[in-house]
């Protein structure tokens, strides 16, 4: 079986979909066909790819292959080099019905890893959580740099320099991993959810947890969230929750908003009043800037300054770390790989199987995912 890598094409793509380690393995029964430069801006030349067992080729040479594993959805121009019947495998957005609708036109089986169900046998597939882990560490270093003060608390010879207050706003894996980079540097931390059961993962890391109790059966239900992914929370427990992060904001020097729900645009979090009332030179980092943003005044692939607060509205932070982000989401792809490829090395979709029936948002020229 052919597998391709091409290169990405979106701007500011600086992920692969393959390294060196997994295409060794790859390699040991497949012809893998690696794009010119694919692996450039995660410091992975061709030389390396060459060594662990691949072919350097064209564009056309990596979406040629039966099997073309991506990080991003391919264009119209990429759609065209691929054979009818090909699988393809990335990141490829279930919920934008335009593009799910030319993949079935292309004729392609096509694998979304987003939609990778939480469940114990899919943790190594999750591509969601492990890009998620890299955005919340990073989302701490951009507001370390963006802060003009220290963020541990510091006693020298000219005084004592108070620790920086940082403010977590969802605590999905990304908020967990803000939460640790941010007590390895020193701060105090806070952390809000609308699952009150990630209450003993934030104190289990030094954070306080920002309680807002549910005070109806369905503000209970709701606040379990679904497959391990939160839910949007009624109105009046909305409200609840802006009145207290309002004020636990005033105090705060970082604000880090992580909160995503699928498919839908990202709730507002920190309003323009919240902003007004911080302090001047205090920074926030909303992570939720692609989908719309957790504050309504991030503006995406900007750093702002409103209300005398930097607001950074950077998306996919795990571009900015390709090197380690490629080798988790390439180990990600390898798993899933072995879930459609049988012993013999031939492919084996097997449609009953909960991973597969998830994440198979197109076969052929049939659309499985009809909506959002």
């Amino acid at each position: 079986m052919k597998i391709g890598i091409p290169a990405e094409s979106r701007p500011g793509e600086t992920r692969v979909a393959a390294t060196p380690e997994t295409v060794k393995k790859l390699a040991a029964r497949h012809q893998v066909v690696v794009q010119a430069g694919a692996g450039r801006h995660a410091a992975i030349d061709d030389a390396a790819f060459a060594a662990a067992g691949a072919v350097i080729g064209s564009a056309g040479d990596a979406f040629g292959a039966d099997v073309v594993l991506k990080v991003r959805a391919p264009g119209s121009d990429e759609r065209a080099l691929m054979k009818r019947d090909a699988v393809l495998i990335g990141m490829l957005d279930p919920f934008d019905t335009a593009n799910l609708a030319a993949m079935a036109e292309a004729g392609l089986w096509a694998f979304a890893l987003e939609a990778v169900p939480r469940i114990t046998r899919a943790q190594s597939m999750d591509v969601l959580s492990s890009q998620a882990n890299i955005a919340g560490y990073k989302a701490v270093l951009m507001a370390a740099n963006t802060y003009g003060r220290f963020m541990p608390m510091l006693m020298t010879a000219a005084g004592t320099v108070k620790a920086a207050r940082v403010l977590i706003m969802g605590v999905g894996v990304a908020g967990l991993q803000a939460i640790a980079t941010a007590k390895r540097l020193g701060a105090v931390i806070e952390a809000s959810d609308v699952r009150p059961p990630v209450k003993e993962q934030v104190e289990s890391l030094g954070a306080k947890f920002i309680d807002v109790p549910c005070l109806t059966d369905e503000e209970r239900e709701i606040a379990a969230g679904t497959g391990g992914y939160a839910r949007a929370m009624p109105a009046e427990w909305m409200r609840r929750q802006a009145e207290l992060v309002h004020e636990r904001a005033k105090l705060a020097d970082i604000v880090i908003t992580t909160a995503l729900i699928p498919g839908r645009r990202a709730p507002v979090l920190i309003g323009e009043e919240t902003v007004k009332a911080m302090k001047p030179g205090s920074v926030i980092v909303d992570l939720a800037v692609a989908q719309g943003g957790n504050c309504p005044l991030s503006e995406i692939n900007k750093t702002v300054v409103r209300h005398g607060v930097h607001i950074i509205g950077q998306p996919d932070l795990a571009c900015l770390v390709p090197a380690d982000a490629s080798s988790l989401y390439a180990r990600n792809v390898l798993d899933f790989l072995k879930l459609i490829v049988d012993k013999d090395g031939n492919l084996a979709i097997d449609r009953e199987d909960e991973i597969i029936r998830a994440t198979l948002v197109c076969a052929g020229a049939e659309v499985l995912r009809k909506s959002a």
